[in-house]
This record gives C-alpha cells, structure tokens and sequence, in this order.
C-alpha cells in the first residue's frame, strides 16, 4: 500500500510548454528527470514494459513533452508486446499512425506502458498508484497509472468498452476517449475495429483538448475514419470553459449497483455545478440501457473470433483463457446476431444527438466505484459501454475520493463528433469542482 499522503500535482502539458517557451533547457532538465523518477518507481508500480534510451528534444509544437504509449500501438524503435509473451521480442518495421504524428509534433516518445493481453482483460502486472493492493483498471493500466502517479504528463490509450474512462477514474486523472474514428489507428492492435478507440490520459482538461487538436485525422488505411471538426487549444489560456452548461443526469437502471460513496460523490458533483449556475435535469435512455450491453459484447466477440482464432490455435499455451473465451463465444454468434447488433448500435448512434438534444451534456458515472482490491479484475465497464457503442466523446473527470483513499471520478458524454463543445463543458465542469488530488507519495 501506497503512503496515504500526497504531493501537489505536477504541471500539466499546457503549463510545461509555456515553461520551456522561454528556457528550452528546462525541456531537457524536465525529460531527464522525468526518466529518473520513472526508474525509482518502475519496481513497485511496474507501469512500463519499456522505457527509452533517448529523451532528448525534438522540435515542434509538442517539444519537450514526454508522452507514454500502451503497448498495443507500434514503435519502430522499441517492442510492441501486446501485452502478450508471443511478441515479447517483437519491433515493428513502422510506428503506428499516431506514433508517427506525435514524432512530427516534437513529442517525446517515453517508453511502452503495460497493457492487458491485446487490450483484453488478462492483465499485466501493473498496481495502482495510490494504493498497490488494487488494480489501476485496464486495458490501458500503465498510462493511466503513469499519468496518475506523475511520471509523465501525457500518455496514449485505447477503450473498446471502458479502458480509457475507467481507469482514469481510478488514478484519479482527466482521460477523454474522442469520438469514435477522430483518431487513426492504423499500427493499433484491433481487438474490435467497430468499437476501437484512440484515446488520452492527462492531468487536465486543457491537456487531452490540446492533445486531441494535433491529433485528429483522418487516415486512408483506417476505413473507420471519420474527421472531426477542427479546432485549436490556445497554449495561454486553454479551452474556453462553456459558462452555465445544461447537463442530463443519466443513471441508467445499474445505478442501485453503484458503491454509496460513488452515489453520494456523483451527487455532489452536481450539486456544486448547480451552485455555479448549470442546470441539471435527470434524463433517462431506456433503449439505450438495456440493449447497449448485449450489442457491444456481441460486436466485440465476432469481431475478436475472427481476429484472434488463427492465433489461439497457434499459440494455445501462450494466449489466455480470458482470450479463448472471448473467441468461442465470437464464434458461436450467428451472422444476424451480428447485424443486429451493428444495426442497433448504427440507430442509437444516429439518435443519440436528438436524444439529448436541449442538453451540453451527459453526466454519468465513469465506473462503480473505487479500483476494485486485487489485481486479477480490472473493474466493471458497465457505465463507458453505452457511450463506447455509439462513439461518442466522453472525459472523465477526477472528483474525490473513496472510503479506502482511492480515486473517484465522474464521466461526462457528448453528441458524436462533437468533441469540442463537450472539452468546452468539461473545463467548466472540472473549473467548478475544483478538486485536484495530487499525485500519490510512492
């Protein structure tokens, strides 16, 4: 278990980049030391398959920022795992899209963050950084804890039902999982090219907005691509915060599942943005919380059959059962159990804008509470899987914390393609929280 006292949080992106504007130097001082603490901490908090041999600058807009990639996106200079033994040792020829794009942008590439076996639920050794008895969350468990804990200001994820909004609620950071196809995943191991998701764990709203204007393309080796509507993050003042936004408090019917101290927090959140002049009104989406779960589970595991059967049947001693159980029930879904889903999840997306229309945003819980205790069950994606179906942008936020000293947060939705106006009501919303946690004393 982690020390129960905390430090001040470090700066965020934004807040860097105005620092090493006027003293470049600090860019590397700020790298070095970056590696240094990463590598005291690495043997208890185990957040990293690799670390880089070389943190020096690059120019660009990102210079001097180091940013963390799970270990199912492909780096041509360092191994991509999977988070799996059959690519212990496996370097790519090239580095993923958005590998490439963030070389070009000056970034620093800051190693290789564990992973769940192909972002799957067999885990990697990860602990969470506020207390190692529990689990960081997954599938993307070292980004998030190394952004929770404070070794790096950025970090890359993927959630194809809760691994980005989860887990950031767990390390008590800011993750936004964008718009469904915002980002190219092209070099992104698929687990569930319908449900993939590129997405951003960082330590403040302003940081995953900027991230995600470099970042939004479109890509002609990614058919699922879907371009946003551009934007720009001002590096001196940030997201315009949206003033007095309209908020539809969903629960959905698995709120009475929810921890109490989850409830009561949830509550709170709204009763502070309510003082701050927003109105919240309960909204429910009764289509949507009772056929989103089985139409997810059921795109996922046709499409993870047809990924990895050939691979099991390879290598049965070197894939979990976690993954073999994922790919027979793929394979006994009939092709119009497939459709079905698809198409339900194709109607829901396209109503989803009118469903709320009237409102800047959903408000819901990111998950059911604290990091659940051991490191064998990363938590329940329940609460992200409505809004992972319809690839809509969701940001969870960091808002409390739980009876055992862990994280709580909580997630706020958007209408598709809508990711500015959503990072606008994010500001707003984590502006009148004012809660910061810290990062945690390991």
């Amino acid at each position: 278990m982690t020390d129960p006292t905390t430090r001040a949080a470090p700066a965020g992106v934004l807040e860097l980049l105005r620092q090493f504007k006027g003293d470049p130097a600090a860019a590397d001082r700020y790298a070095a030391a970056c590696l240094e603490k990463t590598k005291a901490v690495e043997p208890k908090l185990r957040a990293f398959e690799y670390l880089p041999a070389d943190v020096s600058r690059r120019p660009g807009p990102l210079s001097g920022i180091p940013v963390a990639i799970k270990d199912i996106i492909a780096t041509s200079d360092m191994p991509t795992t999977n988070g799996s033994p059959i690519y212990k040792d496996h370097v790519p020829a090239k580095d993923a899209w958005v590998v490439e794009r963030l070389r070009s942008l000056g970034a620093t590439i800051f190693g290789k963050t564990v992973s769940t076996e192909f972002a799957w639920r067999h885990p990697g050794p990860t602990v969470n950084p506020w207390n190692h008895a529990h689990t960081p969350g997954g599938s993307s468990s070292g980004s998030a804890a190394a952004v929770g804990a404070g070794l790096v200001p950025l970090a890359l994820g993927t959630q194809t039902l809760g691994s980005v909004i989860r887990p950031a609620a767990f390390n008590g950071v800011v993750g936004l999982k964008p718009s469904f196809g915002a980002i190219p995943r092209t070099g992104v191991h698929p687990l569930s090219p319908s449900l993939d998701h590129v997405g951003f764990f960082a330590r403040r709203v302003d940081d995953v907005a900027h991230a995600l204007s470099l970042l939004a393309a479109s890509s002609d080796l990614d058919l699922h691509g879907r371009p946003l509507p551009g934007f720009q993050v001002d590096i001196a003042e940030g997201v315009p915060p949206l003033e007095k936004p309209r908020l539809a408090i969903v629960r959905f019917d698995k709120w009475s599942k929810a921890d109490p101290e989850q409830q009561k927090l949830f509550d709170a959140a709204i009763a502070k943005w309510r003082d701050a002049g927003a109105i919240a009104e309960e909204l429910e989406l009764a289509e949507l919380d009772s056929t989103n779960w089985n139409a997810i589970n059921t795109i996922l595991a046709s499409e993870a059959a047809l990924i990895f059967s050939d691979l099991i049947a390879r290598y049965p001693d070197r894939t979990s059962d976690h993954l073999k159980t994922a790919v027979q029930t793929g394979k006994v879904h009939a092709a119009w159990n497939y459709l079905a889903a698809k198409a339900q999840q194709e109607k829901l997306r396209s109503r989803l804008a009118a469903d709320i229309a009237g409102f800047d945003a959903v408000v819901t819980l990111p998950a059911f509470g604290e990091a659940p205790k051991g490191l064998s069950y990363t938590g329940d994606a329940e609460y992200c899987a409505p809004w992972t179906l319809l690839g809509a942008p969701a940001v969870s936020l960091p808002a409390g914390f739980g009876k055992n000293g862990l994280p709580l947060g909580v997630q706020l939705v958007g209408a598709y393609r809508q990711d500015f106006h959503l990072l606008r009501v994010a500001k707003w919303a984590e502006t009148a929280l004012r809660f910061d946690p810290g990062v945690p004393a390991i």
